[in-house]
């Protein structure tokens, strides 16, 4: 499912136009983004928690070259499913 289509399901079963809703996920995705941005975790309880994990620094390989190069740290946005979505998936 992709984005359009995520909005035209969203607006079939809540009854608001696409536009509306499109300005929800819009909103809905910017404030989860702004929150983790913080730093902050935004659970949704039965559904999931997004949060920030962090990578060490480590070194790895050019697979051009096979020069050994230093990757540094970085941020990235991690999601763990909630009980609910597990159960619901694995029925």
């Amino acid at each position: 499912m992709n984005k359009s289509e995520l909005i035209d399901a969203i607006a079939a079963d809540t009854k608001l136009t696409k536009k509306d809703t499109e300005a929800f996920l819009k909103s809905f995705v910017e404030t989860v983004s702004a929150s983790l941005e913080k730093g902050e975790e935004v659970a949704l309880l039965g559904f999931g928690t997004f949060s920030v994990g962090e990578r060490a620094a480590r070194s790895g390989r050019n697979p051009k070259t096979g020069e050994t190069i230093t990757i540094a740290a970085s941020k990235s946005a991690k999601f763990k499913a909630g009980s609910a979505l597990k159960n619901r998936v694995n029925k």
